[in-house]
This record gives structure tokens, C-alpha cells and sequence, in this order.
């Protein structure tokens, strides 16, 4: 992939697993934790559009299902040109350093440190209209594991 914003652009369909390995050992019933990770699931569409100081506005919104419960939701980041060419800059939409990403060859890893908590994010370039991350999170606070697929929509 010799541009990473290049191939981003666009709208892109969206299914994401969120495994909270955690939460089942501190929701069970009262005579002890349940047996294996909380499931959720997100259903939804992104749009990468151009940004108004440059790079790429990522807009995700959708349906996320928790504990049988569907509520909307939504998440903006920007992606901005990195160094070197080809590769992106990834930043929260109040404009704080997200992470790299270096997809010229198909595939990245990315770490980002949130409190005491360790972001492992695995990116992986499926073709010229599918792509996917795999986001590890490990701490204190939280044991998830976040599987995202996309796929082009126009």
C-alpha cells in the first residue's frame, strides 16, 4: 500500500467484536464470577473524508450491543499525513497523538499507552477493498480484545 490516506479515503462498512475478559469475572451471579469474556458487537459505517487542515476525518457511527442492549454509537479521529510519505499520523478528535500507521506493506503494529493500560493495535491490508485491526488492551484497569473488519462501500 505506497499511501495509507490514499487508500483510506472513502466510506468503508464496519463489524467490530469487543471481548471484555474481565467482566465476566467481576459481573457473575452472587455464587461466583461467569465462566468466559463479556461479548459485544459494533455494526456500523466509517467515512474517511478530507479534513479541513489536511489528511483524512475518520467518522464511525453504528449500533453497539452489549449485555443485549443496542445504543448508538460514534467515534471521530483524524489521520493526518506522517513521515515518512505514504504513512499517517492517527490523533483523537481533541487533537492528541493516537499512534503511527505504516501500511506500505500491509501490515503494521502500533502501541498506545493509555493510563497504566498497554494498546496493542494490529492493522492488516486485506486487499484493495477490505482491511482489518486487531486491538489487544492489557492493564489494570482492562483485558479486551477489540477485532475490527472493514469493508469498502463505494
Amino acid at each position: 500500500m505506497p499511501d495509507v490516506l490514499a487508500y483510506l479515503a472513502g466510506s468503508w462498512r464496519v463489524e467490530r467484536t469487543v471481548r471484555d475478559f474481565a467482566a465476566g469475572a467481576q459481573d457473575g451471579p452472587v455464587d461466583g464470577p461467569m465462566e468466559g469474556p463479556v461479548e459485544g458487537h459494533f455494526r456500523g459505517t466509517t467515512r474517511f473524508a478530507p479534513s479541513d487542515g489536511g489528511g483524512l476525518l475518520h467518522r464511525e457511527s453504528g449500533s453497539f450491543t452489549w449485555r443485549g442492549v443496542t445504543r448508538p454509537a460514534e467515534r471521530t479521529l483524524l489521520f493526518l499525513p506522517g513521515e515518512p510519505a505514504g504513512t499517517a499520523v492517527v490523533r483523537f478528535a481533541d487533537g492528541r497523538f493516537f499512534h503511527g500507521l505504516d501500511l506500505r506493506r500491509g501490515r503494521h503494529t502500533a502501541d498506545h499507552p493509555c493510563a497504566a493500560d498497554l494498546y496493542r493495535g494490529d492493522f492488516v491490508v486485506d486487499g484493495e477493498d477490505a482491511w482489518r485491526t486487531r486491538w489487544r488492551v492489557r492493564g489494570p484497569a482492562k483485558d479486551l480484545l477489540l477485532t475490527t473488519a472493514y469493508v469498502r462501500a463505494d
